[in-house]
């Protein structure tokens, strides 16, 4: 109590301190890294070691004074666990380049490259996020502009001129001497216009409905956003071949359906209608049925050898793996990407990609905890959506290399070899820590007046009327 009578109110700790220390960890791991790969690949220290450890400072010290600038009650894990996974993911790639110099394997020398390239692109994407997005419940306003852009973004790659189809599938756009995958945007949108339309719709949603086998179940009039999605989903599969940007898709508006109506029914609904997809894509569409023979038996199927190589690859490293630059990765066909986990678990062996996948677990966690303690609702969804987009993605990716479900194509988030999923996935990390930075600061404070402060009363004179 104060010496006026007043009761001191509790202010969260910024933590930025905290977070200053699991930057400065993330870049040390990142350029430990990068120099364990020359020492095992050459013996010796990379010619680029300090023009990567001054790139990475750089990164760090620009994210430090952006978050502290715009959103100094922000998670302090967000932004150390990106950086951490993106300089991992820079120095197996630059592995794999190492490996492949000599041109057996492909022109893979300006990967590393362009992966750090992309990666400061990234950061100037989450700088403008940050700043330009200072409240996030500004977004809702935009919900259905966001569902038009996802849309616009998924049918580009199917234009004539600037769509590309690389390995069967049709998801890449070339403008000039770049290419981006618009999927990765779409997905952000996605998430967005998810978290606007159910706030606004969750009680029709979550009240109507029937109850069968202890189960309720939706109206049939309710059905058409649910409908609406996996048809979505669907034209990906149909027009784009693109498995994994499909099950991604109809995957997280099932959750952000469950998670705004709190009713087991939708899942039910949504697995129903993930079978029926499933068994249409199946049977329609020859490159589905083999992804599925390639899954069930990948040392016999002739379209088996990436996942054969991969599975091979895991197995060389064992617990401990090989040690950087002591395997093999570069023998998987698109080891820098798609396999990048494969590569990983080689040379850093299963305890080395099971704490990774911790890094993974430990973001999501950090999501749904924003997702928990935020105060409004298109908050409590959009941090809740972005979060269980990270974890779909890991799941199908890490999955598909492991043969627990079919290959489906996506990369791996921060690590795999990619512009347009690094850039993206730096703008996911800005929108948590902007969420976050508004569930953890402090209510505005009104000051109380005075005990012996005399009250001044107004009597206004009123009419003929009224007297």
């Amino acid at each position: 109590m104060s010496a006026a009578g007043t009761e001191q109110a509790w202010v969260p700790r910024k933590r930025r301190g905290a977070e200053f220390m699991l930057t400065l960890l993330a870049v040390i791991i990142g350029l430990g890294a990068y120099a364990a790969v020359g020492l095992g690949v050459d013996g010796r220290l990379p010619a680029g070691t300090y023009k990567l450890g001054i790139a990475l400072i750089i990164v760090a010290v620009a994210t430090q004074i952006i978050v502290r600038r715009v959103a100094p009650y922000a998670d302090p894990v967000l932004v150390p666990i990106a950086l951490c996974l993106n300089g991992l993911g820079l120095a197996m790639i630059y592995r794999i380049d190492l490996a492949c110099t000599d041109g057996t394997c492909g022109d893979y020398s300006t990967h590393a490259n362009s992966q750090l390239v992309w990666t400061g692109i990234g950061i100037i994407a989450f700088a403008a996020v940050m700043f330009l997005v200072r409240d996030h419940r500004l977004l809702q306003r935009s919900t259905y502009t966001f569902g038009l852009a996802a849309i616009i973004l998924l049918m580009l790659p199917l234009l004539p001129v600037i769509g590309r189809e690389i390995n069967g599938s049709r998801i890449w756009i070339h403008l000039g001497p770049m290419s981006f995958q618009p999927g990765e945007a779409a997905k952000v949108c996605l998430a967005i216009f998810f978290a606007g339309y159910l706030v606004v719709k969750r009680d029709a949603l979550a009240l109507a409905g029937r109850r069968f086998l202890g189960l309720d179940l939706p109206r049939g009039r309710d059905l058409g956003p649910i409908l609406g999605g996996w048809l979505i989903s669907v034209g990906i599969l149909v027009f784009q071949r693109d498995l994994g940007s499909s099950l991604l898709f109809f995957g997280l508006f099932v959750v952000m359906l469950y998670i705004a109506t709190e009713r087991p029914g939708w899942i039910v609904v949504g697995g129903l209608l993930f079978a029926a997809g499933t068994w249409f894509g199946y049977t329609a569409f020859h490159h589905v049925q083999t992804r599925f023979a390639t899954w069930l038996h990948p040392f016999t199927h002739d379209e088996g050898y990436q996942l054969k190589t991969g599975l091979f690859g895991l197995a060389h490293g064992g617990v401990l793996g090989t040690g950087w630059g002591q395997g093999s990765p570069q023998l998987t066909p698109f080891s820098f990407s798609d396999f990048i986990t494969t590569s990983v678990g080689e040379e850093l062996g299963l305890t080395g990609l099971m704490a990774i996948l911790l890094l993974y677990g430990l973001l999501v966690e950090r999501g749904l905890r924003i997702s928990l303690v935020c105060r409004d609702a298109f908050g409590k969804l959009l941090a809740a959506g972005l979060a269980v987009s990270m974890a779909l993605q890991v799941f199908v990716v890490v999955g598909g290399v492991t043969r627990l479900i079919p290959l489906t194509g996506l990369t791996t988030p921060f690590m795999a070899q990619g512009g347009s999923s690094v850039l993206m996935n730096w703008v996911i990390i800005a929108l948590l820590v902007r969420i976050s930075d508004q569930v953890r600061r402090p209510a505005p404070q009104i000051g109380p007046l005075e005990r012996d402060e005399p009250t001044q009363v107004v009597r206004v004179q009123g009419s003929e009327a009224d007297r």
